[in-house]
């Protein structure tokens, strides 16, 4: 039996949510409801598989074989109704490292990346810091939603953009992007000769209705201008073992990355990184199910919560990811008075939505995969911090 209520101190385990406030907020001694992964153990075949592992006690280089290729096709296959073969598939390290593999595979130094605001920060840092022009198309918020804004996408794209940097299911917002908006921004980078990198690795944390759908499964076609970068990292709670992969069809593209992987000296992931995909893909589903039924409680919660004790912030309710961006701009608060009610007065690390490009000053990003007992404690220190 899964117990996600469970309190378990990650103090003084290097964990950058729990350690690693002094340097993103100055003190250590607050409540972490920051970084994107959770505070829930893994499917317990996980740590079994890693455990039997370590007994065996020999840890020299390891090959990621058939056994990891075929989790992965099952995996894809039953939760996202996507078949790819053993032959399409990459590995690397982390989606973000990922990201940059594509920005220098399929760009030149000073080629415009298109991305789409509020969006991860590393969108960002991964283009200027390989020295490519950020090209923005900022979403749109109409009626406690966003919405891609096509007009201004396809003039970004007539611009010469060369890369789109999709997020799928979007972060920070939450939003799920259905067939049709999939379909309409797939068909506009064909038709600009722009190339897709889409990190797709919140695809498992989706809420019903909604349902995640690779963009390159769309049509087969796709698959020519399409690379997609998936993890079990947010899936299961496994970000510290680095192990991601990548899905891409076309064999040019391939060996474009693969000629970029080959000049970093990649060879292999992390041993345990490696048991650990295999292990939660075949095991992992259960409890996968049972976790995001309890996400979404908090998630009600969370919003409940808000809407008795701060009428004044609006919750935009995820369709996806773990993570609830809230509205707080009817406060009148600057970011920089943000930041010193929640961090100074209510004792709350939350991400700040300046980070997360045009369109998020005024918001903040609030991470509910925790126990219960998080979620309440944080509507306190959330109150206290706008009273």
């Amino acid at each position: 039996m899964n117990n996600f209520d469970a309190n378990i101190d990650r103090k003084n385990t290097s964990s950058v949510k729990w350690d690693g406030m002094k340097a993103a907020f100055g003190k250590n001694e607050l409540l972490p409801m920051w970084v994107a992964d959770m505070d829930f153990r893994p499917p317990q075949e996980v740590i079994d598989a890693m455990k039997k592992r370590v007994e065996h006690g020999v840890f020299g280089y390891t090959i990621i074989g058939d056994k990891t290729a075929k989790a992965i096709i099952n995996w894809t296959k039953k939760r996202h109704q996507w078949e790819i073969k053993p032959s399409w598939l990459m590995y690397s390290h982390g989606v973000v490292p990922s990201l940059g593999m594509a920005i220098r595979a399929f760009t030149e130094v000073g080629d415009k990346v298109l991305l789409q605001s509020p969006v991860y920060t590393p969108f960002f840092n991964m283009i200027e810091s390989n020295m490519r022009e950020v090209i923005n198309s900022p979403l749109i918020f109409k009626n406690g939603r966003y919405e891609i804004d096509f007009a201004d996408f396809e003039e970004k794209l007539k611009s010469g953009v060369k890369l789109f940097l999709l997020c799928s299911p979007h972060n920070p917002s939450g939003r799920v992007w259905s067939k049709e908006e999939l379909v309409k921004m797939a068909e506009l980078c064909r038709e600009y000769g722009v190339t897709i990198a889409s990190d797709e690795i919140h695809a498992d944390i989706v809420a019903a209705p909604h349902r995640h759908i690779p963009i390159s499964s769309l049509d087969p076609s796709y698959s020519n201008f399409i690379v997609t970068f998936m993890a079990p990292s947010k899936t299961f709670n496994l970000a510290g073992l680095q192990s991601s992969f990548i899905v891409v069809q076309n064999p040019d593209m391939k060996k474009k990355l693969e000629e970029i992987q080959k000049k970093e000296g990649f060879h292999t992931l992390n041993t345990f990184g490696i048991m650990a995909m295999e292990a939660a893909y075949e095991y992992g589903e259960k409890w996968l199910d049972d976790a995001l039924a309890y996400i979404k409680e908090n998630i009600d919660f969370l919003k409940k919560g808000i809407e008795k004790e701060l009428p004044e912030l609006e919750v935009i309710e995820p369709e996806g990811t773990y993570l609830v961006w809230v509205d707080c701009r009817k406060t009148g608060l600057s970011e920089k008075e943000l930041r010193e009610r929640l961090i100074e007065k209510g004792g709350l690390a939350v991400n700040f939505g300046n980070s997360y490009g045009q369109g998020g000053d005024g918001f903040i990003r609030i991470n509910t995969a925790c126990p219960r007992s998080i979620i309440e404690e944080g509507i306190k220190r959330l109150k206290l911090a706008f009273s």
